[in-house]
């Protein structure tokens, strides 16, 4: 029978206590662990959320107490009043392993059913099962944790830019759809049936103007939503922590950037970040680590042996560089008792399954060279090739050759994460890192036209204003991403403030002036009445935290996270509605295939 807790008050959470209080009357609150009962002695390992103490009832214990505690089980909610004394058979795994309570009264709170997992880090229960009862899986102390740091990570944040002078803004979240990239979540509209709102994929255009109205220094830990496949570090649902700044070139941006994150690692996990972080062109890190988010905390960078291979008579490469691709490697250093022929048989289709139409390999045995080309090739050739490639006995060399860049150097910066994780030589570490210098267009192949890389606000190089008609492919954007560990953190840009130019970027975007006034018109106008050049960034609170503790996936730092179909488990959302809140909104839904 559960019982009130009236007159109860805490004194102390669980895992505070220590040798220091011993004599001292407390009462804690908490849920039960475990209990063992040995007949003539009652143990009762209470949690909360700062850990477990041991509450011990034994001969002196009054005996309605004791025959109370006798019938509590696992996760029962407990109040216990009693005195912090020295435990006579410490625990030296737990931070309370000095001390017990001994009890002078016990009242169960709350019973509850025996739980379809155990509530411990060690829990050998599936995901699925966990996240259908997230409430009870957020009990246990890990996650429990990882939740707490999150808030920390938050309220550092705030102490930070406060500090910087920044105002924190709220922007709203049922907004105008506007096209960012992504498919907007749209929210229907019961007054004005037929006509959406859109969630917010970022704040973007409300912090632009957040700027035109005279608000320099602009922060917010902002909520932003994309409706797009799910990874391990993708929510449709996720946390931004959004800047925008007046008067500011790049640099300032980035100087601001890696000071708050050296901020951060100082002020919740005591680690030193040095700073400047290295800085690297887009061009530079595609062609070296196939990524632009590299992860540089192992080498294997990739090499070209395009020339070194010109004159080769091997299909593969000769077709490569006739048709104007190319062909590159990298070198598994130490590899080759990882990497039988087998195993690199399971990298080519690795290799296929990501675009790549093949795989050539060159393995550095003791018995001599064995490769899948070198009857193809001449000794000299042969030679060449393992000479750019740096390779010596034990090592494994893997090469792509495609037509298109946008195939080999991609391929190979996923087969060169994939080929460390095996070796293990992935170091521990935080390595930060700007790419800068990012390509303004790209060249979408399916449609035969160039398409802008970034938004549409995002400004060109000064240097590139003449070659933004004819010659898209080598017009740079003022625009900045932050790496670490191969994880993009942060994106941001320097943005147009010209109305001219801004005319330009949608021409070339190909809204016409009616579309671009009717998508955005609302910004473009602002920008008449004096707007300040300004740039900012949005920073991933939940890819932040979870790098910070090394998480596996966003779904440990996440409350109450959502699944790969992005659903969620624990309330079954989405779900349908009831016909009547449908013609209320004027809507209809068509039945499911």
């Amino acid at each position: 029978m559960a019982e009130f807790m009236t007159g109860l008050k805490r004194t102390d959470y669980c895992g505070k206590l220590r040798a220091d209080d011993i004599g001292k009357n407390v009462t804690v609150f908490g849920w039960v662990q475990r209990q063992r009962d040995k007949g003539h002695l009652i143990f009762i390992d209470l949690r909360d959320r700062t850990g477990i103490v041991q509450i011990t009832l034994d001969d002196d214990t009054d005996r309605e107490i004791f025959k109370k505690a006798a019938s509590v089980r696992s996760e029962y909610v407990l109040a216990v009043v009693g005195t912090v004394r020295e435990r006579s058979a410490k625990n030296a795994e737990i931070p309370t392993g000095d001390i017990e309570i001994e009890v002078k009264e016990l009242r169960i709170l709350s019973e509850s059913e025996t739980p379809p997992f155990e509530i411990t880090d060690n829990c050998t229960a599936g995901e699925t099962t966990r996240l259908k009862y997230r409430y009870l899986d957020l009990r246990r102390p890990t996650l429990q944790n990882n939740i707490i740091l999150r808030h920390k990570i938050a309220k550092a944040t705030r102490d930070f830019f406060d500090n910087e002078g920044f105002i924190e803004i709220e922007t709203p979240m049922l907004i105008k759809s506007t096209p960012e990239g992504a498919r907007d979540f749209l929210v229907p509209s019961r007054i004005h049936k037929g006509e959406f709102y859109a969630l917010p994929q970022s704040p973007q255009i409300y912090k632009q103007l957040c700027m035109v109205a005279g608000f320099d220094k602009y922060m917010q830990i902002a909520r932003c939503f994309r409706d797009e496949d799910l990874r391990a570090d993708r929510q449709p649902e996720f946390t931004q922590i959004d800047l925008e700044m007046s008067f500011v070139d790049m640099e300032d941006v980035l100087k601001l950037g890696e000071n708050y994150i050296k901020y951060l690692f100082k002020t919740v996990l005591d680690i030193d970040i040095p700073t400047p972080f290295p800085r690297y062109k887009y061009n530079e890190v595609m062609a070296r680590f196939g990524s632009d988010k590299p992860d540089t905390r192992f080498g294997m960078e990739i090499f070209d042996l395009t020339e070194t291979v010109k004159d080769s008579e091997f299909g593969v490469f000769k077709n490569a560089i006739a048709g104007g691709g190319s062909v590159r490697g990298i070198t598994a250093k130490n590899a080759v008792k990882t990497y039988s022929r087998k195993e690199i048989d399971k990298l080519t289709e690795y290799v296929k399954g990501i675009g790549a139409k093949g795989l050539a390999w060159i393995r550095m045995t003791d018995d001599g060279i064995a490769s899948s080309f070198a009857k193809f090739m001449t000794e000299a050739e042969m030679t060449a090739i393992l000479e750019k490639a740096g390779a010596e006995k034990g090592d494994v060399v893997l090469i792509v050759g495609d037509t298109d860049d946008s195939v080999v150097l991609p391929t190979l910066g996923a087969l060169r994460v994939e080929v460390a994780k095996r070796l293990d030589i992935i170091k521990d570490g935080y390595n930060f890192l700007w790419v800068v210098e990012f390509p303004f267009f790209e060249f979408d192949k399916d449609n035969g036209e160039w398409v802008a890389m970034h938004h549409p606000f995002t400004s060109p190089t000064d240097e590139c204003l003449d070659k933004l008609e004819g010659d898209k492919g080598n017009v740079y954007a003022k625009a900045y991403d932050m790496v670490l560990n191969g994880i993009e953190l942060s994106s941001g840009s320097i943005r147009i403030t010209n109305p001219e130019l801004q005319k330009r970027m949608f021409e070339m975007l190909g809204l016409s002036d009616e579309e671009a006034q009717k998508k955005f018109g609302f910004l473009t106008g602002a920008f008449k009445y004096g707007a300040p050049p300004h740039g900012g960034m949005g920073i991933g609170l939940d890819r932040l935290v979870m790098q910070m503790i090394n998480a596996p996936t966003l779904r440990d730092v996440v409350a109450f996270p959502k699944i790969q179909n992005a659903s969620e488990l624990m309330s079954n959302a989405p779900s349908p509605v009831d016909d009547s809140q449908l013609e209320e909104l004027g809507i209809s839904v068509s039945d499911a295939e």
